[in-house]
């Protein structure tokens, strides 16, 4: 390889170094600043393709985009020194590239740290002037309004960036207060649950007293139609008999003898003592009856 093409090669590889080094773009997504001995000089870079002096100027990209900050579990306590353990997070996105760097030194990490650290103290001023009914239903829009409201002036001023928006995920109260509330609650349960067997109870004697009277008087008035249907049939049947034997009191009469004859000498062991002109024997001596 002859010196001139080693000499041209030298010179396109500093030129590609230099070109690398003096040219960048910036997304839509991205904000930045541009930086000459770490002094900024701009801190609007459009999106597109920029120059930069090399060795001179220096670019700090950040995401433009809205970002969120998931803060750690906290515990407060309410206005009435009730503890709670309230978990949070923030949308938030860079709004003063200046501010930003001097404040966090372009990381991000560090500025959700010290934003998250903002928003506890926000969530404690506020969780302290309210009770926890209030906390819990009753204000908590009002008091996530409120937060974003007294910390987006906060965040912008000391970090650079716009607070979108605040919101409280989960409320709960602490391990040791859940138990006894827990028991508390479990006793209440317990008390109300005997009420309503008790009076479960009552109702069930009651409907079994009535429904026994209800048996009662039923049985009692069903006795009293089948006593007055036994008393008509008696009634009709004696009629009958009163009827049949005036038509033809002879036979009636030899017909109740058969019968007596028949109901007496059934057993074969049977002894019957009885005068011989006894009535009972009228028509074994005298078939027509006679005497």
């Amino acid at each position: 390889m002859s010196g001139r093409n080693v000499t041209f090669i030298l010179v396109a590889v500093l030129l590609l170094f230099i070109a690398n080094n003096s040219l960048y773009v910036m997304k839509e997504t991205e904000r930045g600043v541009l930086l000459k001995f770490g002094e900024v000089v701009n801190a609007d870079i459009k999106p597109g393709l920029h120059f930069k002096i090399p060795f001179v100027n220096n670019v700090r990209k950040f995401d433009g985009r809205i970002l969120t900050v998931d803060s750690q579990p906290e515990r407060f306590f309410t206005q009435e020194q009730k503890a709670l353990i309230v978990d949070s997070y923030a949308k938030f996105r860079v709004a003063d590239t200046t501010k930003f760097y001097t404040a966090t030194n372009g990381e991000e990490a560090r500025a959700m740290g010290l934003l998250a650290q903002r928003i506890n103290d926000g969530l404690r001023n506020q969780v302290a002037v309210r009770t926890i009914q209030e906390v819990v239903s009753g204000e908590r829009d009002q008091l996530m309004i409120d937060l974003a409201e007294l910390l987006n002036d906060v965040a912008l001023s000391e970090l650079g960036v716009e607070l979108v928006d605040v919101r409280v995920k989960q409320i709960d109260l602490p391990p040791d207060v859940s138990e006894s509330v827990y028991r508390r609650m479990n006793a209440e349960r317990e008390k109300e649950a005997r009420e309503h067997r008790s009076q479960g109870q009552e109702l069930a004697e009651g409907i079994r007293a009535a429904a026994d009277r209800e048996v009662t008087v039923l049985k009692a008035n069903a006795y009293r139609d089948a006593e007055l249907l036994r008393g008509t049939g008696d009634a009709e049947a004696t009629n009958i008999y009163a009827s049949a034997f005036s038509q033809d009191p002879e036979f009636y009469s030899f017909t109740r003898s058969l019968r007596a004859y028949q109901d007496s000498f059934q057993g074969s062991g049977d002894i019957m003592l009885l005068q011989p002109d006894s009535e009972f024997f009228r028509y074994l001596k005298d078939s027509s009856g006679g005497k």
